[in-house]
Order: structure tokens, then C-alpha cells, then sequence
């Protein structure tokens, strides 16, 4: 067997790295870069299942009672509930795992986002793929043995970590495998997050539906299936990972002409450590921030919106919401989640659609846009809605939340123009944090304020005007700190050699001293254009099955 020369002290064969070492990953000459962006969808369309949670609900509010709830006693704590086995939990209740799945996602990639960088994707994904399925194990248990407490921490906190990870493992390789066109390499990885809940939520109900008997909704049991399924998939697209040679770029592309041809692309890097004391990643930290919160909100409160704001006018008929008798409003139901379906659709759609743009204009233009477009839809919004026109409405809400999916997916791209691509996934395992914050302030913003006007007695037609104005608002808040946005300090670069020692520290290696991609790990993926194509077949025919019964859901809204 070869032996390498690595950057680090002494001398060691091939054969003494770990199976998940990132030395054993670094892809040897010819290597096929489109074989990155199915393993990233890989890992990213099972974790994205985390937006399709809510299908859960419902069955898991009649645990106990199996046909209806069986309430728990009225003045019953939510301590109590954490640990109550005889009766149902909330809704509510139950909701909070989502909210632990963000925060989660955003604290571990922010804590660990550095040790991705020097661990390499591979180990990540790894442990991400343990986390994510044994956390849905661990809350299958939850469920079976009827402990909220369980389910929190295996889907929430568990999950959540598998999230973060997960999220952010792909996201420095595919830029420096595609530095010519990081947005929309970046785009189609995220891009499976969006996508995740399309596949994974029918599939979810289809098994459920199956499980379910006399004395079973059928979730604990679907929650392990897919824990198990996912740990399949996300293993598979975690030994799919390759990380580039040390200095690799691809055939007549050159990082100073990129960087000359655009002031806001940098050929140079900033490490973690001083990144996030610039006042340019707090500026895009707001950026992202911004967007997010009022996506989410949207996202959050799709369904009722639509029922409330226009309520018997989706069947034609001239009255409101709390006119329409039971099975109209079961009827009205079904159009809603057709309008939840079709925002979805646009979600995954816009993170390919805007961040490959990006490459085009520019990340800063790009967001520019988001903005601008953002604040005229949002505040147009209550007319579209007043004056009845709810094809309108859905056209409207489909761009933003295309914008909402294409924030996440071109911010990769902006921190790479600004800091370099050395520490680019750390840096956007930092960022993340205002993911976890916008998924706390979105939903409680569009929520309370929906309460209060309810509360106030507002036509459930009016409630949501008030509620759109202040969405622009923040989008307003977006425009002002992405126009702030500058090429950092002289002072804030790494010098040469401080570089060298973090591409040493990061287990770098120059094309010179890797070995072939066969050689590199045993079982390794041929980079062959038949593998490639064999690839994108695997991750798109579940895509192909997402889209369609999406679609089935979407026929409903027309």
C-alpha cells in the first residue's frame, strides 16, 4: 500500500487513519466533483424531514384516548404533562420539539462548526446520521412508553444536534469543490432541506396509516422505521463525501481573476476566531435573521392564514370563517394544506432558483432583492386579501417564501465572498445561530399578534393585516444592514503563514500527497460520469415521488 506525506509530525502510512479521518477523503486526481451535490441531498433530504414534524401531531394528541383525546386534569402543569402517561399531551405541547429542533440546530452548529472543519465532512456526517436516527428512535420510545420528556430530548435536543450537524457538514466541501459557482452548488444541497419534509411527511402518514390499530396511532412505530431508513441514507451520502485537494481548482479557473472581476469576492481568508467579530458577519447574521423571521412566521401559520383571511370565498361562497359549518370548514382544510403543499414547492424551488442567480449578480444584489421584493409583497398582502382574490395571495406568498428557501441557500455563498472559503463552514455553523433565533421570534410574533386581534374582536378576515405590516418592517430592518455589508479589514485576513498552520491543523493535503480516490477508503465511489449519473438517480427518484404528491396536494388549492 502507498504511503503519503503529510503536513504533520513524523511520518504515517495510509492504512494508520481512521476510516472516518479526513485524510482518508481527500480525493485523488480525476476525481468527478458532481458526485458531492447527491451525497450533501443525501444527508439534507432526510434531516429536512424536521419541517414535516407537524403530520405527527394530531395522531400524537389521541395516544391514549386512540379515536379522541383523553385530556389531562385542568390545572395540570406543563411540568406535569412532561411526565403524564395516562392522559394526552397538547398540541402546544407537542409543538415545542420543533422549536427545540432550531435552537438545537443552531447551537451545535455553531459550537461545533470549527471541529467540522478540521474533522471533515465525513466524521460529521457520521455523527449527524447517529444523532438525527437515534433521535427518532429514542422519541419512538418516548412515544411508546408515553413520556413527553423522551420525545424533547430524542427529536428535539438529539435530533437537533444530528440537524446542525447535518445541515452544515457539506457546506465548506461543495464550496471548494465549486468555487466557480458556490451558489449554486450550495443551492442544491440545501435544497434537499426544503425537501425533506415533501418526501418524508406522506411517507410518514403512509406508515402511520399502516402501524395504526386498535390500540395504536401507529407513530412510535413509523418514528423507528424512518430513524432506521435515514441512518441508511445519511450513512451512504457521509462516506459519499470528498474534500478537494489542498489548492485543487477546477480547469481554467482561476481565484484571483474570480476575485478581481467582483470587489466582493475575496481570494483571501479570515479565520473563525476573528470572523465573527466583524461587524460584517453581524450584519449578515441580521440579514439572515430578518429573512428568516418573516418566512418562518408565514410558514408557521400557513394553513390557518389562508382559512381565516378568505374563509368561504375558496368555495365560492360570499361568507366568513366562523360562518362555514363543520364540513365546509374540513373542505377548506384540504385547499389550505394544497396552499401549504405549494409553498413547500416554492421553498425548495428558490433555494436552487437564487443562490445560482447569485452567482450572476452578486450574493449582496441578490439579497437586495429579497428585500426590496419582500417589502412590497408583505405590505400588499392585506389588499390582495380584502379585495378577495386568494389565487393572488398564494402567487404572492409563493415568491416570498422561494426568497425565504433562497436566503438559506445563498448565505454560504455570501460568507465565502466576504471571510474565504478555508473556514467557511464554521463561520456559517456561527451564522446559524440567527436561524435559531428567527425560529423563536417568527412564530410567537405571528402567533401573539394573531391572539391579540382575535382577542380584540378583529374579523378573522382582518386579523393578519397588522401582522403583514410588521413582517415588511423587519424585511426593512434585512435592507438596511445587507446595504451595510463591505469587504472586511486588510488587518482581519490570515497572513501566509497563519494559513499554512490552520490548513495543517485542518489535515490538508496538497495534490501532490494525496493518493487515488480508490485507494483512499476502502469501497471508495468511482468518479466515473456512469456513477455520477447512478447517483442522482438514487437521490432523485424519492425527489421525483416528494414533488408528486405534493402536486396531488396542490391540485386541490385550483
Amino acid at each position: 500500500m502507498n504511503s503519503v506525506t503529510i503536513d504533520s509530525p513524523g511520518q504515517r502510512s495510509e492504512s494508520e487513519y481512521g476510516l472516518l479521518a479526513k485524510e482518508r477523503s481527500v480525493a485523488g486526481p480525476g476525481y468527478n466533483r458532481w458526485l458531492l451535490p447527491p451525497a450533501a441531498l443525501a444527508i439534507h433530504l432526510c434531516i429536512g424531514m424536521a419541517y414535516g414534524f407537524s403530520v405527527f401531531w394530531l395522531p400524537l394528541s389521541r395516544a391514549i384516548g386512540i379515536s379522541k383525546p383523553i385530556a389531562c386534569p385542568a390545572d395540570a402543569s406543563w411540568v406535569t404533562q412532561l411526565f403524564a402517561s395516562s392522559c394526552d399531551w397538547t398540541v402546544s405541547m407537542l409543538n415545542v420539539t420543533f422549536t427545540l429542533f432550531i435552537v438545537c440546530l443552531g447551537l451545535s452548529a455553531a459550537l461545533w462548526g470549527g471541529w467540522l472543519e478540521r474533522a471533515g465532512p465525513r466524521k460529521a456526517g457520521v455523527v449527524a446520521a447517529v444523532c438525527w436516527s437515534g433521535g427518532l428512535i429514542l422519541g419512538g420510545l418516548g412515544v411508546l412508553l408515553h413520556q413527553l420528556w423522551i420525545i424533547w430530548l430524542g427529536c428535539g435536543v438529539v435530533g437537533g444536534v444530528g440537524l446542525g450537524l447535518g445541515y452544515i457538514s457539506p457546506v465548506s466541501t461543495l464550496i471548494k469543490w465549486f468555487p466557480d459557482r458556490r451558489g449554486m452548488a450550495t443551492g442544491m444541497a440545501i435544497m434537499g432541506f426544503g425537501g425533506g419534509a415533501m418526501i418524508g411527511a406522506p411517507l410518514a402518514d403512509k406508515l402511520m396509516k399502516s402501524f395504526a390499530g386498535p390500540s395504536s396511532v401507529g407513530v412510535w412505530q413509523t418514528l423507528m422505521l424512518m430513524g432506521l431508513i435515514y441512518l441508511v441514507f445519511m450513512l451512504a451520502g457521509a462516506f459519499g463525501y470528498r474534500v478537494p485537494a489542498s489548492g485543487w481548482t477546477p480547469k481554467g479557473w482561476s481565484a484571483g481573476a474570480a476575485a478581481g472581476s467582483k470587489a466582493m469576492i475575496t481570494a483571501r481568508n479570515v479565520h473563525l476566531e476573528k470572523a465573527w467579530k466583524t461587524p460584517q458577519f453581524w450584519l449578515i447574521w441580521g440579514v439572515l435573521c430578518m429573512n428568516v423571521s418573516a418566512g418562518i412566521g408565514v410558514l408557521a401559520m400557513a394553513s390557518p392564514m389562508l382559512q381565516e383571511v378568505f374563509g368561504g370565498r375558496l368555495l365560492g361562497l360570499d361568507i366568513g370563517f366562523s360562518e362555514l359549518s363543520t364540513a365546509q370548514k374540513a373542505e377548506i382544510a384540504s385547499i389550505a394544506a394544497g396552499f401549504t403543499g405549494l409553498l413547500s414547492l416554492f421553498n425548495i424551488l428558490g433555494r436552487f432558483f437564487w443562490a445560482s442567480l447569485s452567482d450572476r449578480i452578486g450574493r449582496k444584489l441578490t439579497y437586495a432583492t429579497f428585500f426590496v421584493l419582500g417589502i412590497t409583497l408583505y405590505a400588499s398582502a392585506p389588499s390582495a386579501a380584502h379585495a378577495g382574490d386568494y389565487r393572488l395571495f398564494v402567487v404572492m406568498f409563493c415568491i416570498i417564501l422561494s426568497m425565504y428557501g433562497g436566503g438559506f441557500a445563498t448565505v454560504p455563498a455570501y460568507l465565502a465572498d466576504i471571510f474565504g472559503t478555508q473556514m467557511v463552514g464554521a463561520i456559517h455553523g456561527r451564522l446559524l445561530t440567527a436561524w435559531a433565533t428567527a425560529g423563536v421570534i417568527g412564530p410567537l410574533l405571528i402567533t401573539a399578534l394573531r391572539d391579540a386581534q382575535i382577542n380584540a374582536g378583529v374579523p378573522r378576515a382582518l386579523v393578519y393585516d397588522t401582522t403583514m405590516y410588521i413582517l415588511a418592517g423587519l424585511l426593512v430592518i434585512g435592507l438596511i444592514c445587507n446595504s451595510l455589508v463591505k469587504p472586511v479589514a486588510e488587518s482581519v485576513y490570515m497572513t501566509p503563514e497563519e494559513l499554512e498552520a490552520e490548513r495543517r491543523a485542518a489535515h490538508d493535503r496538497s495534490q501532490a500527497t494525496s493518493v487515488d480516490a480508490p485507494q483512499a477508503v476502502a469501497g471508495a465511489v468511482s468518479s466515473s460520469q456512469l456513477t455520477a449519473v447512478l447517483a442522482w438517480g438514487v437521490i432523485g427518484v424519492p425527489l421525483a415521488w416528494g414533488v408528486y404528491m405534493t402536486l396531488l396536494k396542490v391540485a386541490a388549492l385550483f
